[in-house]
């Protein structure tokens, strides 16, 4: 009698269960991704675009809470960040707070560039206030192909020995 009682209770925990964040389904090993938090359609076409030239596969979540739900499931390789996505007039950007707030193993795994209005490109200082890799000023996203190889050139050279001993882990 218990045994029948426990299996509806399991099945009911099972039908709850939501996978419906996984952003790309099964993945190819190895596979290069990338999610951008944008949402002026100009900009988040051009990244998507040079994003998919240079072989990512691209997410493109439209509110904070879709973003979430996909980093739940999958550890992006690039995560581009509109320092104003999907907030209020004083809000706190979601996207970013989640970020900052993960453990320093799965954050080196991630490069994180925020979109800005305000901030200079490659203000290298304004990156590392913002827990950011690299921040790209909207008026250079026209060159954001170049800037971002140039920037992850010099990230991979840096993190190379560090990712090398998290795969052997």
């Amino acid at each position: 009698m218990t045994e029948q009682g426990a299996k509806p209770a399991a099945k009911k925990t099972a039908d709850v269960m939501d996978y419906g964040g996984r952003p790309f389904g099964r993945l190819i090993p190895d596979a290069e991704t990338a999610m951008i938090c944008e949402q002026d359609p100009v900009i988040r076409d051009k990244v998507a675009g040079d994003l998919k030239k240079m072989g990512f596969l691209v997410a493109q979540p439209a509110t904070y809470k879709e973003a979430l739900r996909n980093m739940r499931f999958h550890v992006f390789n690039i995560i581009f960040v509109d320092e104003d996505f999907d907030t209020g007039v004083w809000e706190t950007n979601n996207v970013l707070r989640y970020l900052e707030n993960l453990n320093m193993s799965v954050r080196r795994q991630i490069y994180v560039v925020l979109i800005s209005a305000t901030l200079p490109t490659m203000d290298y200082l304004a990156t590392f206030n913002k827990s950011a890799n690299l921040i790209i000023n909207k008026r250079d996203i026209v060159s954001m192909e170049k800037i971002l190889r140039h920037a992850m050139s010099e990230h991979e050279d840096f993190y190379h020995v560090f990712k090398e001993t998290i795969h052997k882990q």
